[in-house]
């Protein structure tokens, strides 16, 4: 199958490249390209054309975040390949590229190998606070960004930007209504205050009662949403070479978390739903200078989190079973960093080696603390205070070799330090010195098309695990790194109608940090469930990134992408003694896909049909429990007119069943708390009505 994928994948873009490729003496002969729609990375040192840049990035625009009614990253990271999101609270904010990636947190602090921003502000261990209200485009960028982000990126990064405020009055108000009472409202407004500074406003509010019922407490809420999400943006251009952006926010989200069955199906039986809540305040100011000589960008962002996180442990009520017990678990985080970022960019006068290379320069600094208060029924509560601090110095060089090659050469030095105590007498203050590179060949194949080869180093820093009654042997893990080797191609034909972009990589692991978990009994006989982080020898994950965008005619516009991974660790035993040598890695499909396309009936109806899925995984390391292969049908029809827009729309058409998370262990006093597998279920079928005014 994943064969058969892949080469689908070659034939959709081989032809498209090819014909760029036969089509390069026209463009060097001053054919025009055709820049319509031209997609820019933002996420980069420099503002790159999405087909020019040597590197496997998805970008997710806002017309297909609309078209998607997508609240949160988990409504939009399927259209990505090799993205994979995992469950275990209200909203999944923990996400994996390629394979690599963290899947749930309890006590301990969290190092993420996928950084989530949101114009410069690090949302990456807060992400449910990432809500997709006014987005301009997602950029995800696949594999180590060790050059560009260090140590939060080890798999790679989840770019957001956000709307910037407009030279004219414009604005946009929403009403949404579905089925498991659903309802949203938002509004944005943008304009000018004066010839030199805009301000753009935005907010939303939505609910939802949830997907699953509570048959014993007689409710269909118990698992809800309710998220209220206020941002602003001012730019102010005090001369025409420099800009300043202005960034502030606040999201408000008071969830419910009542999603484990054990019958694993969307019937729960909690008498102490729990609560996935979380508060942010967030803000950045960015700056941009353009001088003759060279250019300076600084940014400096700041969040401050305070979330709880909690569940009713044995899924039940008192006097369900005999030998049942009952227990709940709660966590209270607050979090609180501050980043800054200075970089230096050659111009024109400043390229070195006779103006043939551009250069890029800075420093990065990074400070977090989080606090943390456990109450659980089986422990004396606890407390911890986890403080990060990061120093990097980076540098770039991108130099033209004749007229067709571009070579980039990026390094970057970061120093890392962190302290931890709690209340139980642990104590660790880890101090890592951390390297990361990149080395870039692109060629140019003409305007409409290139091809590039890169080798890239990626770095995380090591940890320590906090949870239950570990080991002292398996308190901390060591950094992990990683080696990346990728070819590709990008192209564009057919007076671009016909754009592709194609990568193969393969990536080398060491030490590789594996969440594992371990099961112990208590004296009672209920079971202690510890989550905890170790190093195994090695692992590789190799894989193709495919994406295309196709207009056959005026009226009609497709778009796919495709994603075959083959993941796999070398010389790993678990906790439980079991050797998981050549075994793929969890939460990494072998291939996953989406197919969407748009038809315009009339000049005001249109349709829209989807298609996404992806085969199955493993849910963990440290057990054989998997997840079933599943295709969900998409589809949506709308009547724009005049500043209205109304839109029909439906998700999961089929109501198919699927996994988003999955556990194995004893909680279920029918079966003597013998290990079994439970898993959290994905949304189900769901429809709905969009009324949209537009303001010009």
């Amino acid at each position: 199958m994943r064969f058969s994928l892949a080469c689908a994948a070659a034939a959709v873009l081989a032809p498209c490249c090819l014909q760029a490729q036969n089509n390069c003496a026209d463009d060097r002969d001053g054919a025009a390209a055709d820049t319509t729609g031209e997609i820019v990375v933002t996420g980069e040192f420099r503002r790159t054309p999405l087909d020019k840049l040597p590197a496997s990035v998805s970008v997710i625009d806002d017309e297909e975040i609309q078209a998607r009614n997508a609240r949160h990253l988990e409504d939009i990271l399927a259209l990505a390949p090799n993205v994979s999101i995992a469950g275990g609270a209200s909203r999944s904010r923990f996400f994996q590229i390629r394979g690599i990636g963290e899947r749930g947190q309890f006590n301990e602090p969290l190092n993420p190998s996928v950084g989530v921003l949101m114009d410069g502000v690090d949302l990456s261990a807060a992400a449910t606070a990432a809500a997709l209200l006014d987005i301009e485009q997602v950029e995800v960028f696949h594999g180590p960004q060790g050059t560009r982000y260090g140590a939060n990126a080890l798999a790679g990064l989840i770019n957001i930007k956000t709307h910037s405020p407009t030279d004219t009055l414009e604005g946009r108000a929403s009403m949404e209504a579905g089925n498991h009472d659903t309802w949203t409202l938002n509004g944005v407004l943008s304009g000018p205050l004066s010839e030199t500074l805009g301000l753009r406003l935005a907010a939303q509010q939505h609910r939802s009662a949830g997907f699953l019922r509570n048959a014993y407490l007689s409710r269909n809420d118990t698992n809800s949403r309710d998220e209220r999400t206020f941002r602003g943006k001012l730019r102010w251009r005090p001369r025409a070479n420099a800009t300043v952006d202005m960034l502030f926010g606040y999201v408000d989200i008071d969830n419910g978390y009542d999603a484990f069955s054990l019958d694993n199906n969307r019937v729960v039986l909690s008498d102490e739903p729990g609560r996935d809540a979380q508060e942010t305040l967030f803000g950045s100011l960015a700056l941009s200078w353009i001088g003759t000589a060279f250019g300076v960008e600084g940014t400096i962002g700041a969040a401050q989190s305070d979330s709880v996180y909690g569940y009713d442990e044995d899924w039940t009520y008192e006097g369900f079973h005999p030998f049942a017990y009952s227990s709940t678990d709660y966590y209270f985080r607050d979090r609180r960093n501050l980043t800054g970022e200075v970089r230096l960019l050659s111009q024109a006068p400043s390229r070195l080696f006779g103006g043939a290379t551009d250069w890029t320069v800075g420093v990065y600094a990074l400070d977090r603390r989080e606090d943390l208060h456990r109450k659980y029924t089986f422990g004396s509560p606890f407390n911890s205070r986890f403080t990060e601090r990061r120093a990097a110095l980076f540098g770039q060089l991108q130099s033209t070799a004749g007229t067709r090659h571009t070579i980039t050469i990026g390094m970057r030095f970061e120093r890392h330090e962190a302290t931890y105590v709690d209340s139980s007498a642990l104590a660790f203050a880890p101090a890592d010195n951390l390297f990361g590179w990149r080395l870039t060949l692109d060629r140019s194949l003409g305007n409409a098309a290139m091809a590039y080869g890169s080798i890239s180093r990626g770095y995380k820093a090591g940890g320590f695990n906090t949870d239950g009654s570990l080991d002292a042997d398996l308190r901390q893990y060591n950094p992990e790194t990683l080696m990346n080797f990728e070819l590709g191609l990008k192209g564009a034909t057919w007076q671009h109608r016909l754009s592709a972009r194609l990568a193969i990589f393969h990536m080398r692991r060491r030490n590789v940090q594996i969440a594992s978990s371990l099961t112990r009994v208590r004296g009672d006989g209920s079971s202690e469930f510890i989550q905890y982080t170790g190093n195994a020898a090695e692992g590789t994950n190799t894989g193709v990134e495919a994406e295309m965008l196709l207009q056959p005619a005026p009226a009609l516009e497709i778009a796919a992408s495709l994603g075959v991974l083959r993941s796999k660790y070398l010389a790993f035993v678990n906790a439980t003694g079991e050797s998981l040598d050549g075994r793929e890695q969890a939460h990494a499909p072998g291939y996953q896909f989406s197919i969407r396309g748009r038809y315009n009936i009339t000049d005001d109806w249109y349709a829209e049909l989807g298609a996404e899925g992806r085969d199955a995984f493993y849910f963990s390391d440290s057990h054989a429990l998997r997840s079933r292969p599943y295709e969900l049908l998409n589809a949506a029809v709308g009547l724009a007119r005049g500043p209205w827009e109304v839109r029909l729309w439906g998700r999961n058409l089929a109501g198919q069943d699927y996994a988003v998370r999955g556990y194995f262990f004893g909680n279920d006093p029918r079966l003597g708390y013998a290990d079994h597998g439970y898993t959290q279920l994905g949304a189900p079928r769901q429809f709905g009505i969009t009324a949209t005014f537009t303001l010009n």
